[in-house]
C-alpha cells in the first residue's frame, strides 16, 4: 500500500513535469501483482487527480491561448477514446513494441525542437506572425497523441511536448501545461470507458489517487519555475530512461 501510494506521489509529479508519470507508477502496479490490463486500466483511472491538481496548478498558463487550449482538450480525449478501445481489443504488446522508439524518436524532436522551429519560421517567410493556433497537421499528431495516451500512455507527455512544441509559437511553459491537461483530458475520457467496462483494481486506484493529487499540484509549482533549456534536458533525459526501461 504505501509502495503504491508513493508510486501515486511521484507519478503526480512527473504528470505536471516530464510527462512520464506512467514509468513510475505501472511497473508498481504489476510489481504488487496486478494484471497488466488491470494494471494499466487503473493506473489511467487513479492517476485522473494528478491531472486535475497539476491543471489547476497551471490555470495562468492555460489562459493565455483559450483556443489552443480548448483544441488540446477536445483532439486529446476524442483520441483517448479509440485508445481505450484498442487497449481491451488488442493485446498489450501490440504498443509495447513501439512504444520505446517512439518515445526516444519524440525526444530526438524535444531536443531539437529549437533548431527545427527556427528552421520552420524561415521557411514561412519573415513576414509570418508566430503560430499561436493549432493547424491541421499539429491537430492530426496531437490526436495521434491522445490515441497513444488512451491506450498505454507511457512517455505520453513526451510525445504532446514534442507536437505542440514543433506546431506552435508559444513558451515552454505554456506547452508544459497544455501537456498536462492533455494527459488530464486523455485519463478521463479513457477512465470512464474503463470504469464502464473493464476490471478495475479500486485499492490501488484509491491509493494512486491519494499520492498523485498531491504530487500534480507540487509538479505545476516545480515545473512553471523551470527554466525552459533545463526543462527541455529533462524531458528529453526522463524519456531516454522510459524508452531504456520498456526496451529491457
Amino acid at each position: 500500500m504505501l509502495a503504491v501510494l508513493g508510486a501515486g506521489l511521484g507519478a503526480g509529479i512527473l504528470t505536471t513535469t516530464v510527462g512520464v508519470a506512467s514509468l513510475l507508477s505501472f511497473p508498481v502496479l504489476l510489481a504488487v501483482g496486478l494484471p497488466p490490463v488491470v494494471a494499466n486500466a487503473s493506473n489511467t483511472v487513479g492517476l485522473v487527480p494528478a491531472g486535475v491538481s497539476g491543471s489547476f496548478g497551471y490555470r495562468a498558463e492555460l489562459r493565455e491561448h483559450p483556443r489552443i487550449t480548448w483544441t488540446v482538450v477536445v483532439t486529446c480525449a476524442l483520441g483517448a477514446v479509440g485508445g481505450a478501445v484498442l487497449l481491451l481489443a488488442l493485446p498489450s504488446s501490440v504498443f509495447e513494441a513501439v512504444a520505446p522508439w517512439l518515445i526516444l524518436f519524440t525526444c530526438l524532436l524535444v531536443g531539437v525542437q529549437p533548431w527545427v522551429a527556427r528552421w520552420l519560421r524561415s521557411r514561412s517567410g519573415k513576414d509570418v506572425g508566430p503560430r499561436t493556433r493549432m493547424g491541421p497537421v499539429t491537430t492530426f499528431f496531437a490526436l495521434l497523441t491522445g490515441v497513444y495516451g488512451g491506450y498505454f500512455g507511457a512517455g505520453s507527455g513526451v510525445m504532446m511536448i514534442a507536437v505542440l512544441g514543433l506546431g506552435l509559437d508559444i513558451d515552454l511553459r505554456v506547452v508544459n501545461a497544455l501537456k498536462t491537461l492533455a494527459i488530464f483530458a486523455g485519463n478521463v475520457v479513457a477512465g470512464l470507458i474503463f470504469i464502464a467496462v473493464a476490471d478495475l483494481d479500486w485499492q490501488a486506484i484509491g491509493l494512486l489517487a491519494a499520492g498523485s493529487v498531491v504530487g500534480g499540484y507540487v509538479g505545476a509549482r516545480v515545473g512553471r519555475r523551470l527554466p525552459p533549456t533545463l526543462f527541455r534536458v529533462l524531458v528529453v533525459v526522463a524519456g531516454v530512461v522510459a524508452a531504456v526501461l520498456l526496451l529491457r
